[in-house]
């Protein structure tokens, strides 16, 4: 009888992790698709895009590096990358891919028409930072002049204890936008 309790609690045990493994991973899956802003025919698009060498396109990047001069710490700022196409089919911008978990980064999710223009945004949460800081993240096209560009951004971030620094923000964060 003792080796069937055993069983027994062996077997829910594996059922009740089994159970949360289940509502973990519906939980990531619909966090997933709500993310992504991205409807399910855009996407097959996009990876067809990208994966189709005979319909790469160029992409010229009007903005590959961003200065965004002195913030005080705890302000989040948006930094936002332009770029045309210029070749003869639709650019698609893949992914966006910061280096670092204190960015987030979007990117335009529709095909950009040749003679177009897209854009990749970063924001920025300087809380845990101070002085000078340089931040890159990669974007991901179907071009033939190079899929993958970095881009950066830059700036310095004062401390509330800087002589030259007003005074620190409330305990909620300032959005900063860069002027286009």
């Amino acid at each position: 009888m003792r080796g069937i309790s055993i069983f027994r609690d062996v077997n829910n045990g594996v059922m009740k992790q089994l159970f949360i493994a289940l509502v973990i991973a519906g939980i990531a899956v619909s966090c997933q698709d709500e993310t992504k802003g991205v409807n399910s025919a855009q996407e097959a698009a996009m990876k067809k895009a990208a994966a189709d060498t005979a319909n790469y396109t160029t992409v010229e990047w009007l903005d590959t590096s961003i200065s965004f001069g002195t913030i005080h710490q705890g302000d989040t700022i948006h930094v936002k990358f332009r770029c045309r196409n210029t070749g003869s089919h639709p650019l698609v911008i893949t992914a966006a891919r910061p280096h670092c978990g204190c960015t987030i980064a979007d990117f335009t999710r529709e095909p950009i028409p040749p003679g177009g223009e897209g854009w990749v945004t970063a924001f920025f949460n300087s809380t845990s930072f101070s002085g000078m800081v340089r931040k890159t993240l990669v974007a991901s096209t179907n071009t033939s002049n190079g899929t993958d560009r970095e881009l950066e951004f830059d700036g310095n971030i004062l401390t509330g204890n800087e002589k030259s620094a007003p005074p620190p923000t409330t305990g909620r964060p300032r959005l900063v936008k860069i002027p286009q």
